[in-house]
Protein backbone atom coordinates (compact mmCIF):
# COMPACT_ATOMS: atom_id res chain seq x y z
CA UNK A 1 0.00 0.00 0.00
CA UNK A 2 1.09 3.56 -0.68
CA UNK A 3 2.45 5.28 2.41
CA UNK A 4 0.88 8.70 3.00
CA UNK A 5 2.31 9.69 6.38
CA UNK A 6 5.36 8.75 8.40
CA UNK A 7 6.22 9.90 11.91
CA UNK A 8 9.88 9.19 12.66
CA UNK A 9 11.45 9.48 16.10
CA UNK A 10 9.04 12.15 17.33
CA UNK A 11 9.90 13.53 20.77
CA UNK A 12 8.02 16.43 22.35
CA UNK A 13 8.59 17.86 25.82
CA UNK A 14 6.97 20.55 27.94
CA UNK A 15 9.68 21.63 30.33
CA UNK A 16 10.62 18.54 32.34
CA UNK A 17 7.58 16.59 31.13
CA UNK A 18 8.01 14.29 28.13
CA UNK A 19 4.73 14.10 26.21
CA UNK A 20 6.08 11.99 23.33
CA UNK A 21 9.24 9.90 23.31
CA UNK A 22 10.74 8.55 20.07
CA UNK A 23 7.36 7.86 18.44
CA UNK A 24 7.53 6.27 14.98
CA UNK A 25 4.80 4.81 12.74
CA UNK A 26 3.46 4.93 9.18
CA UNK A 27 -0.03 5.45 7.81
CA UNK A 28 -0.83 3.90 4.44
CA UNK A 29 -3.57 4.62 1.94
CA UNK A 30 -6.89 3.05 2.95
CA UNK A 31 -6.20 2.80 6.69
CA UNK A 32 -8.41 3.99 9.53
CA UNK A 33 -5.94 4.22 12.42
CA UNK A 34 -7.30 4.62 15.95
CA UNK A 35 -4.95 6.09 18.56
CA UNK A 36 -5.86 4.98 22.09
CA UNK A 37 -4.45 5.31 25.57
CA UNK A 38 -5.11 6.68 29.05
CA UNK A 39 -5.42 10.39 29.78
CA UNK A 40 -2.05 12.08 29.52
CA UNK A 41 -0.66 9.41 27.20
CA UNK A 42 0.24 11.97 24.51
CA UNK A 43 -2.58 11.33 22.03
CA UNK A 44 -3.61 14.94 21.41
CA UNK A 45 0.03 16.06 21.43
CA UNK A 46 0.72 13.48 18.72
CA UNK A 47 -2.15 14.70 16.53
CA UNK A 48 -1.12 18.33 17.14
CA UNK A 49 2.44 17.53 16.08
CA UNK A 50 1.39 15.64 12.96
CA UNK A 51 -0.89 18.52 11.95
CA UNK A 52 1.82 21.17 12.37
CA UNK A 53 0.29 22.85 15.41
CA UNK A 54 3.28 21.79 17.54
CA UNK A 55 6.91 21.43 16.49
CA UNK A 56 8.66 18.37 17.96
CA UNK A 57 11.95 18.67 19.82
CA UNK A 58 13.34 15.97 17.55
CA UNK A 59 12.19 13.64 14.81
CA UNK A 60 10.46 14.24 11.50
CA UNK A 61 7.02 14.13 9.90
CA UNK A 62 6.89 12.92 6.29
CA UNK A 63 3.77 13.43 4.16
CA UNK A 64 3.60 12.16 0.58
CA UNK A 65 7.32 11.45 0.68
CA UNK A 66 8.43 14.92 1.82
CA UNK A 67 9.29 16.37 5.20
CA UNK A 68 6.61 18.80 6.36
CA UNK A 69 8.30 19.68 9.64
CA UNK A 70 7.95 23.38 10.35
CA UNK A 71 4.85 23.87 8.24
CA UNK A 72 1.86 25.20 10.14
CA UNK A 73 -1.64 23.68 10.11
CA UNK A 74 -2.88 25.97 7.33
CA UNK A 75 -0.01 25.11 4.97
CA UNK A 76 -0.32 21.41 5.75
CA UNK A 77 -4.07 21.46 5.18
CA UNK A 78 -3.54 22.98 1.75
CA UNK A 79 -1.10 20.15 0.99
CA UNK A 80 -3.70 17.54 1.84
CA UNK A 81 -3.27 16.85 5.57
CA UNK A 82 -6.20 18.32 7.50
CA UNK A 83 -7.37 18.14 11.09
CA UNK A 84 -10.53 18.55 13.13
CA UNK A 85 -10.40 19.36 16.82
CA UNK A 86 -11.55 17.71 20.05
CA UNK A 87 -13.21 21.00 21.02
CA UNK A 88 -15.35 22.01 18.08
CA UNK A 89 -14.64 25.50 16.76
CA UNK A 90 -17.61 27.03 14.99
CA UNK A 91 -18.58 30.69 14.79
CA UNK A 92 -22.05 30.95 16.34
CA UNK A 93 -23.23 33.74 14.03
CA UNK A 94 -22.15 31.87 10.87
CA UNK A 95 -24.70 29.71 9.10
CA UNK A 96 -23.88 26.09 8.38
CA UNK A 97 -23.21 27.04 4.75
CA UNK A 98 -20.83 29.85 5.76
CA UNK A 99 -18.96 27.63 8.22
CA UNK A 100 -18.44 24.78 5.76
CA UNK A 101 -17.24 27.32 3.17
CA UNK A 102 -14.33 28.40 5.40
CA UNK A 103 -12.15 25.56 4.11
CA UNK A 104 -13.08 26.18 0.48
CA UNK A 105 -12.17 29.87 0.74
CA UNK A 106 -8.91 29.04 2.52
CA UNK A 107 -7.98 26.54 -0.20
CA UNK A 108 -8.56 29.21 -2.85
CA UNK A 109 -6.57 31.82 -0.88
CA UNK A 110 -9.68 33.98 -0.63
CA UNK A 111 -10.44 34.19 3.08
CA UNK A 112 -11.61 37.78 2.58
CA UNK A 113 -14.79 36.22 1.25
CA UNK A 114 -15.67 35.07 4.75
CA UNK A 115 -17.19 38.47 5.43
CA UNK A 116 -19.96 37.87 2.89
CA UNK A 117 -22.45 34.98 2.77
CA UNK A 118 -21.07 31.88 1.05
CA UNK A 119 -24.26 31.70 -1.01
CA UNK A 120 -23.01 34.67 -3.07
CA UNK A 121 -20.16 32.66 -4.58
CA UNK A 122 -21.40 30.03 -7.02
CA UNK A 123 -18.34 27.76 -7.29
CA UNK A 124 -17.90 27.48 -3.53
CA UNK A 125 -21.66 27.34 -2.98
CA UNK A 126 -22.04 24.31 -5.21
CA UNK A 127 -19.12 22.52 -3.54
CA UNK A 128 -20.32 23.37 -0.03
CA UNK A 129 -23.82 22.17 -0.76
CA UNK A 130 -22.54 18.88 -2.17
CA UNK A 131 -20.44 18.28 0.96
CA UNK A 132 -23.32 19.32 3.21
CA UNK A 133 -25.52 16.77 1.46
CA UNK A 134 -22.90 14.06 2.06
CA UNK A 135 -23.14 14.84 5.79
CA UNK A 136 -26.92 14.97 5.83
CA UNK A 137 -26.85 18.72 6.45
CA UNK A 138 -28.46 19.95 3.22
CA UNK A 139 -31.60 21.01 5.10
CA UNK A 140 -29.54 22.97 7.66
CA UNK A 141 -27.54 25.26 5.36
CA UNK A 142 -29.23 28.48 6.51
CA UNK A 143 -29.24 27.48 10.20
CA UNK A 144 -26.99 29.52 12.53
CA UNK A 145 -24.29 27.32 14.06
CA UNK A 146 -25.46 28.42 17.51
CA UNK A 147 -28.68 26.45 16.94
CA UNK A 148 -26.96 23.14 16.15
CA UNK A 149 -26.67 20.11 18.39
CA UNK A 150 -23.20 19.02 19.50
CA UNK A 151 -23.28 16.18 16.97
CA UNK A 152 -24.22 18.56 14.15
CA UNK A 153 -21.43 20.96 15.15
CA UNK A 154 -18.96 18.06 14.94
CA UNK A 155 -20.17 17.26 11.43
CA UNK A 156 -19.94 20.91 10.34
CA UNK A 157 -16.38 21.15 11.69
CA UNK A 158 -15.32 18.03 9.79
CA UNK A 159 -17.24 19.08 6.66
CA UNK A 160 -15.36 22.39 6.65
CA UNK A 161 -12.05 20.50 6.83
CA UNK A 162 -13.16 18.30 3.92
CA UNK A 163 -13.58 21.32 1.63
CA UNK A 164 -9.79 21.52 1.77
CA UNK A 165 -9.83 18.23 -0.17
CA UNK A 166 -7.37 16.38 2.09
CA UNK A 167 -5.93 12.97 1.35
CA UNK A 168 -5.49 12.28 5.05
CA UNK A 169 -7.55 13.55 7.98
CA UNK A 170 -6.61 13.70 11.65
CA UNK A 171 -9.62 13.57 13.98
CA UNK A 172 -9.29 14.31 17.70
CA UNK A 173 -12.16 12.56 19.50
CA UNK A 174 -14.77 13.07 16.77
CA UNK A 175 -17.56 11.59 18.91
CA UNK A 176 -16.78 13.21 22.27
CA UNK A 177 -19.77 14.96 23.80
CA UNK A 178 -22.19 12.99 21.62
CA UNK A 179 -24.80 10.67 23.11
CA UNK A 180 -24.14 6.95 22.86
CA UNK A 181 -27.25 6.56 20.71
CA UNK A 182 -25.87 8.99 18.11
CA UNK A 183 -22.21 7.91 18.03
CA UNK A 184 -22.53 5.18 15.41
CA UNK A 185 -24.67 7.38 13.17
CA UNK A 186 -22.13 10.20 13.40
CA UNK A 187 -19.21 7.87 12.71
CA UNK A 188 -20.88 6.18 9.76
CA UNK A 189 -21.84 9.57 8.30
CA UNK A 190 -18.30 10.83 8.79
CA UNK A 191 -16.64 7.83 7.15
CA UNK A 192 -19.07 7.78 4.22
CA UNK A 193 -18.68 11.52 3.59
CA UNK A 194 -14.89 11.30 3.86
CA UNK A 195 -14.79 8.58 1.19
CA UNK A 196 -17.08 10.58 -1.09
CA UNK A 197 -14.83 13.62 -0.69
CA UNK A 198 -11.63 11.76 -1.61
CA UNK A 199 -10.10 11.19 1.83
CA UNK A 200 -7.82 8.16 1.55
CA UNK A 201 -6.82 7.61 5.20
CA UNK A 202 -7.95 8.62 8.67
CA UNK A 203 -6.11 8.87 11.98
CA UNK A 204 -8.43 9.35 14.94
CA UNK A 205 -8.05 9.69 18.67
CA UNK A 206 -11.01 7.83 20.14
CA UNK A 207 -11.99 6.48 23.56
CA UNK A 208 -15.06 4.50 22.53
CA UNK A 209 -13.89 0.91 22.16
CA UNK A 210 -17.09 -0.19 20.44
CA UNK A 211 -16.50 2.37 17.67
CA UNK A 212 -12.89 1.28 17.32
CA UNK A 213 -13.81 -2.40 17.07
CA UNK A 214 -16.29 -1.63 14.29
CA UNK A 215 -14.57 1.02 12.21
CA UNK A 216 -10.78 1.00 12.74
CA UNK A 217 -8.46 -1.09 10.59
CA UNK A 218 -5.53 -0.63 12.98
CA UNK A 219 -4.98 0.40 16.61
CA UNK A 220 -1.97 2.28 17.97
CA UNK A 221 -1.68 2.35 21.75
CA UNK A 222 0.14 5.17 23.54
CA UNK A 223 1.18 5.19 27.18
CA UNK A 224 3.43 7.79 28.82
CA UNK A 225 4.31 9.17 25.40
CA UNK A 226 5.47 5.88 23.90
CA UNK A 227 3.89 3.41 21.49
CA UNK A 228 3.22 0.19 23.39
CA UNK A 229 0.93 -1.46 20.82
CA UNK A 230 0.43 -1.33 17.06
CA UNK A 231 -1.90 -4.04 15.77
CA UNK A 232 -5.13 -4.97 14.06
CA UNK A 233 -8.32 -4.43 16.12
CA UNK A 234 -9.06 -8.16 16.39
CA UNK A 235 -5.62 -8.78 17.90
CA UNK A 236 -5.91 -5.72 20.14
CA UNK A 237 -9.22 -6.78 21.66
CA UNK A 238 -7.94 -10.29 22.33
CA UNK A 239 -4.81 -9.21 24.21
CA UNK A 240 -5.84 -8.76 27.87
CA UNK A 241 -2.46 -7.37 28.90
CA UNK A 242 -2.56 -4.64 26.25
CA UNK A 243 -6.20 -3.85 27.02
CA UNK A 244 -5.50 -3.53 30.74
CA UNK A 245 -2.46 -1.33 30.12
CA UNK A 246 -4.20 1.08 27.77
CA UNK A 247 -7.91 1.23 28.46
CA UNK A 248 -8.88 -1.02 31.36
CA UNK A 249 -12.18 -2.84 30.99
CA UNK A 250 -13.78 -3.09 27.56
CA UNK A 251 -17.51 -3.62 26.97
CA UNK A 252 -18.19 -7.27 26.14
CA UNK A 253 -19.84 -6.45 22.78
CA UNK A 254 -16.65 -4.69 21.64
CA UNK A 255 -14.80 -7.98 21.83
CA UNK A 256 -16.74 -9.35 18.87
Amino acid sequence: MEMLLRAFGITKTYGAFTALSDVSFDVSKGEVVAVVGPNGAGKTTLVSTLSGLYTPDSGDVIFEGRSVLGLGPAALALRGLARSFQLVTVYPTFTVEDMIAVGAFARAGETFRLWKPASLYKAERDEVRAIAAAFGLAHRLSTPCSALSQGEKKLVDIASALTLRPRLMLLDEPTSGISSADKHRIMETLLDAARRCGVESLVLVEHDMDLISRYATRVIGLKAGQIVADMRPDAFFRDPEVIDTLVGKVPHHALG
